[in-house]
């Protein structure tokens, strides 16, 4: 029986044309993995379009992770509809397609953003890799640690994070050798026949 594994991003793409998540994209197409990318919107521009294109042409997801990248427990359900639809607006102006799913910043969720958002909420098992000074061999334990079939990794492509990059290229190998497949998130539900609708929840695990 196959395991499968779906590799996550949030933060791009970045306004100077995304370094990031450029060299992400090369570590995932030497390696052959797909993966999905939580995008905030207003950080989409003409200089990083080629980037989100390419990403695309690998057969990676763009998905949605709101316009401003607030704290949505703050905001109104209107204010919280604008980031959700103005993001969606923007990616599927590059891509043609509307995002299926969402990330919420912070993973800061309460029941007024549940119910203001109808696509399902995506969390993911993280390394702490936003925190600057939590280095690379710290960042690939916490990843390994309780990986199991399903598992959807979030992780960042913010410019400069380059421990990141190190994680990835060493877990990839390491994760596949153990007999796991990496697909996108959308294709982890497909495989899993899981209806893509908000259940009021946030997922982890598939």
């Amino acid at each position: 029986m196959k395991k499968y594994l779906s590799l996550s991003f949030d933060d791009g793409p970045n306004l100077a044309g995304d370094s990031t998540m450029s060299d992400m994209l090369d570590i995932l197409e030497k390696q052959g993995v797909p993966a999905s990318f939580f995008l905030i919107g207003e950080k989409i521009s003409e200089e990083n379009i080629p980037v989100i294109k390419r990403a695309l042409e690998m057969g990676c997801d763009i998905e949605n992770h709101s316009w401003t990248h607030p704290d949505m427990t703050k905001l109104t359900a209107a204010q919280i509809i604008e980031e959700y639809e103005k993001t969606d607006r923007a990616i599927s102006k590059v891509t043609g397609k509307i995002p299926e799913f969402f990330r919420p910043p912070y993973i800061s969720v309460n029941q007024t953003v549940f119910d203001s958002i109808k696509t399902p909420f995506i969390c993911g098992k993280d390394c702490r890799d936003w925190e600057d000074d939590f280095g690379v061999e710290d960042r690939l334990k916490m990843l390994l640690d309780g990986v199991k079939d399903g598992t959807i990794f979030l992780l960042h492509v913010t410019d400069g994070n380059t421990k990141t990059l190190k994680v990835v290229e060493r877990a990839i190998p390491l994760l596949k050798s153990q007999g796991y497949e990496f697909v996108t998130v959308p294709k982890l539900f497909e495989i899993r026949g899981i209806e893509k609708t908000n259940n009021g929840k946030l997922r982890t695990f598939l």
